[in-house]
């Protein structure tokens, strides 16, 4: 039984590269699932199960902006330090990066990406519990050789990890939360860099089951999304939004129609316009003339007129108008302007970076 003070290490460093364009302007981190960064919910995740004092590894370049956007973390309730990783060098050399900070206690590893259903609670709460050196978190995934994999023996006990198997010998996959103590730095430490030239995590935890330290599975209940690619965002998106209650509190017109399970934020206005949850509208966005269907979150400030949109994420500040046929299944950046010029195509599909602007002919 530990009752050691815990600390909370969250991987938000990498390059984003499936999430291009957005990422080339903005961290793949900060890119909102039902209007909240999908980082916060990590945070918030990591406070829920009583741990306050956190370090954040960032990147040279999303450093600045994860800065700016989370703070000193007093509005969390956290106490937020920031790590910086020169080079994405593998998720055991970014516990190295912060041995400093974490040394004297045992720590959550959670990555940045990650959205989990009922949170870390139950993992942290059991980690406390047992006697063990390390807990991973693991999920029954249909696609197990694009994740390390772990196999277990009848009894429930780890067995082998192997990163990205081609064969995979199991459907359990690392879900990207881990519990460790000191003697992952040992580990991270003894290990050789691997193929593509990272300190696998996956090689320091079978370093440990090597070397006689205990490593407990547990099996994750209920939903895991890794928010790394577009298909990925908007699955998670609609996840959330699925658990949200109507709560409507901007303006409404008597010719609008609000049906479902719908958010409206303060400020927001809809006038004309029918919006069909679960979905949700930002603070001081505008819906004029449209229809906003299902599985949508409009950003802040945004502008929707004379369109259709349903199972999209609009981000801040951007402005949507005059689309002839239905935008469904986008992802559109900040600040970015989609409007008309003369020409009709029958249907579009987007994935639009920060500070662009569309015209459709």
């Amino acid at each position: 039984m530990r009752h050691q003070k815990m600390k909370g290490l969250i991987l938000s460093g990498g390059k984003g590269t499936r999430m291009r364009p957005l990422t080339y302007t903005s961290a793949k981190q900060l890119i909102p699932v039902a209007n909240k960064p999908v980082l916060v919910y990590g945070i918030e995740a990591i406070v829920a199960a009583g741990i306050q004092d956190i370090a954040i590894i960032v990147s040279p370049e999303t450093g600045p902006e994860i800065r700016e956007n989370i703070g000193d973390g007093s509005r969390f309730g956290a106490n937020i330090h920031y790590i910086e990783q020169d080079a994405p060098r593998g998720l055991a050399h970014a516990v190295l990066t912060a041995e400093d900070f974490l040394r004297d206690s045992p720590f959550v590893m959670y990555l940045g990406d990650n959205l989990l259903q009922h949170g870390i609670t139950p993992l942290v709460e059991e980690y406390r519990s047992i006697d063990c050196n390390s807990e991973i978190l693991l999920t029954r995934v249909p696609n197990p050789s694009q994740f390390g994999v772990a196999e277990l023996d009848a009894n429930g006990r780890v067995l082998k990890l192997t990163e990205k198997p081609p064969e995979p010998k199991s459907d359990l996959a690392l879900v990207g939360v881990y519990m460790f103590d000191e003697h992952i730095f040992e580990a991270a430490k003894a290990i050789k860099p691997s193929q593509r030239g990272e300190l696998e995590i996956t090689d320091a935890i079978q370093w440990l089951l090597d070397n006689g330290f205990t490593v407990h599975p547990h099996i994750v209940k209920g939903w895991w999304k890794d928010t790394g690619k577009i298909e990925d965002m908007l699955e998670a998106n609609r996840t959330v939004l699925d658990t949200f209650e109507r709560d409507v509190r901007g303006t409404i017109t008597d010719d609008s129609s609000i049906e479902g399970k719908v958010v409206i934020e303060p400020g927001a206005q809809i006038i004309d316009s029918v919006v069909r949850g679960p979905a949700i509208i930002g603070a001081d966005a505008r819906i004029v003339h449209a229809y906003v269907g299902p599985y949508t979150s409009i950003g802040n400030k945004c502008s929707v007129e004379r369109c259709e949109i349903e199972n999209s994420i609009v981000l801040e500040n951007s402005s949507l108008s005059h689309v002839a046929g239905r935008i469904e299944a986008s992802l559109i950046g900040k600040n970015v302007k989609i409007g008309r010029t003369h020409r009709k195509p029958v249907a579009y599909r987007f994935m639009v970076g920060d500070n662009s602007e569309v015209g459709i002919t």
